[in-house]
């Protein structure tokens, strides 16, 4: 096992450390938060100077790397101290770029060097189906001409509110509970239908939510991403990856809220001398450091998986259900140490906190991590009474 980073990725890493620096200020991302939105001109800049390249095919101009390696990407973009929004940008561009034609890719590929984000976000959650997402009501229907109608509510979509289309994921024809066919559809913000509802939250104001209403939306049947009926086994794919990307981001915020106490700690001074030499203290930042150490080798270990063909999806579910709530029990230490200045909007411990927050819910809650990885492990362990060597991979 070599625990050490390769010479390439030391220099992406040092590269993404001096973009942050010239493009993430602290008031640069503090002000995305305030305006529900970064900078396009940062988001423009990411890929131009061609970091936002990374992961994507290189036929269409982008730069193949594995999955650790993006992993690491993800987590140094978000150790400038936010949830920024082209982590998940590159998301959505992974997705066109594994269900998506040459020519939807293409354009999506050729929009997002234009402006800097995707075209689309995705639609999956609705107000009666959030983990529960047999119970999603929103159909797509086929009319005689061969036109698709797409009628439904889907909420809580990340970046709904700015982006200018949707990856909507409906059920076929019928929106019964025994109903399993469900495909997804390329559908444009601005199509007769699509009502957007801004929706506010207590965290990520920096990648806003919305509301979006589709009323007899219609789109060609070109418009389908993927293959027709098998949107959720498409959605299953997404939600391994996206859940190690979604941790990777919150191990780089945590890892700023660490930094942040750290320092305060160093120079502190109450009654008399520092607070680094009181053992609650010390004790606060010994435990912060595990938590950090300990979802970074989880994280790592799930993406090399990965990259050697090994189903990661009990690992991805178990590093959401661990890493999320110790990653905003980290940054809630951060708070505490820094005493009442914590509380307060002049430091962004407070900011990286609600972040890490929401994302035991988002992404799939951590209760249906234990659903997903408990079936899991015990299947896995089945399969280690016939085979004793498969119990070393799990």
């Amino acid at each position: 096992m070599d625990f050490g980073y390769t010479e390439e990725q030391l220099r992406i890493k040092r590269g993404i450390r001096e973009f942050s620096k010239k493009w993430l200020s602290e008031e640069v991302i503090a002000e995305g938060y305030k305006n529900r939105g970064i900078d396009p001109k940062v988001a423009k800049a990411w890929v131009d100077e061609g970091w936002g390249l990374y992961g994507l095919p290189e036929e269409y101009g982008g730069i193949p790397v594995d999955h650790l390696t993006m992993t690491m990407i993800i987590e140094e973009l978000n150790h400038a101290g936010g949830n920024i929004p082209m982590a998940p940008n590159l998301l959505i561009m992974f997705d066109m770029a594994e269900f998506g034609t040459p020519e939807q890719f293409q354009y999506a590929m050729d929009y997002y060097k234009d402006h800097g984000y995707p075209p689309y976000c995705l639609a999956i959650s609705e107000p009666e189906a959030g983990s529960d997402n047999q119970g999603m009501t929103t159909t797509a229907t086929k009319d005689a001409e061969g036109k698709i109608h797409i009628n439904g509510v889907k909420t809580w979509v990340t970046s709904g509110e700015t982006s200018d289309g949707f990856i909507v994921v409906c059920k076929d024809e019928d929106p019964a509970r025994e109903n399993k066919e469900m495909s997804m559809y390329l559908v444009p913000a601005n199509s007769p239908g699509v009502t957007i509802e801004p929706l506010n939250k207590i965290g990520m104001q920096i990648m806003p939510f919305a509301m979006i209403h589709l009323e007899d939306v219609v789109v060609d049947e070109s418009a389908l991403l993927g293959i027709k009926g098998k949107g959720f086994l498409q959605l299953m794919k997404n939600f391994e990856w996206e859940r190690i990307v979604l941790l990777a981001e919150l191990l780089g915020e945590a890892q700023a809220a660490m930094e942040d106490a750290c320092a305060w700690v160093n120079e502190r001074q109450q009654f008399g001398k520092g607070i680094k030499t009181y053992q609650l203290v010390q004790e606060h930042i010994v435990e912060m450091q595990i938590v950090l150490s300990n979802v970074r080798n989880a994280l790592y270990r799930s993406a090399w998986k990965m990259d050697n063909g090994i189903p990661v999806n009990n690992d991805a579910a178990m590093l959401k259900r661990y890493g999320a709530p110790q990653l905003t029990d980290v940054c809630s230490r951060a708070l505490q140490l820094m005493g009442g200045l914590g509380f307060t909007d002049q430091t962004r411990v407070s900011r990286l906190m609600l972040d890490c927050r929401g994302f035991q819910i988002g992404g799939g809650t951590v209760e249906i991590m234990v659903h997903i990885s408990g079936r899991g492990i015990l299947k896995e362990y089945a399969k280690g009474v016939e085979d004793p060597d498969h119990l070393y991979t799990l």
